[in-house]
């Protein structure tokens, strides 16, 4: 793939940087599509899904510069993976339809950064029918829901210590809530108390003020905030 770079042909390094170039804004373009894929068969709020869809456009380009530095080099190959086997992600995937888009990017770049002259063919057949299948298994998903989704929220709530979270607040959310998902637990004022941070989604969205109000009539709950996710 990279014969020019051993030529003296300036006409030849021109037409193998324009190859290059146009993979790379091919893998742009194209990882762009696979974000828009993924953001349109989620029902999360665009504000959560923003960083993942972020990921998903530069793993994609990434993916297709890795492929055009391997080439055919089965020596290049193995560098490469000595060297990136350095990098180590903490981050947990909570989803596994996550892991699936990344997947799907991965499989797009390699696809645009391959050396075979029908390149963009598996990317631009696979896109269409990865996005049919995203959105025809999301609405099967949701087809059984008896409720419609509304808008998310961050819940905030404060609890006095040596009160168990899940059994003070559980009836409370099994009334009002469609969904609940526990972000981050930590201690307020020397210990005395827990801080529990929520991503949940009312039944109704005119059960806001009951639902606040419920909470703070538990014994034990010292302060409650609940704010809508943009």
């Amino acid at each position: 793939m990279f014969d020019w770079l051993e030529g003296d042909s300036s006409s030849q390094t021109v037409a193998a940087l324009g190859d290059v170039a146009a993979r790379l804004l091919i893998a742009f373009v194209l990882g762009c599509v696979v974000g828009c894929v993924y953001a349109l068969t989620q029902r999360k709020p665009r504000a959560e899904i923003a960083p993942f869809v972020t990921t998903l456009v530069l793993l994609c380009i990434l993916i297709a510069m890795v492929t055009l530095v391997i080439g055919n080099s089965v020596a290049r190959a193995f560098s490469l993976v000595g060297a990136l086997a350095i990098v180590r992600f903490r981050t947990v995937v909570e989803d596994t339809r996550d892991t699936a888009f990344v997947i799907f990017a991965v499989v797009v770049g390699m696809g645009v950064g391959a050396s075979d002259d029908l390149f963009p063919v598996v990317p631009l057949l696979g896109i269409p029918v990865v996005a049919a299948a995203a959105w025809l298994l999301m609405q099967w998903g949701g087809s059984n829901a008896t409720v419609a989704p509304t808008a998310d929220y961050a819940l905030a709530v404060r609890l006095g210590l040596g009160r168990e979270p899940n059994g003070v607040l559980q009836s409370v959310f099994e009334k009002h809530l469609a969904l609940v998902r526990l972000k981050a637990t930590t201690t307020a004022r020397q210990g005395a108390a827990l801080d529990l941070s929520y991503i949940v989604r009312l039944r109704q969205k005119e059960e806001a003020v009951a639902f606040v109000t419920a909470l703070n009539q538990i014994e034990g709950v010292q302060n409650v905030e609940l704010r809508e996710l943009p």
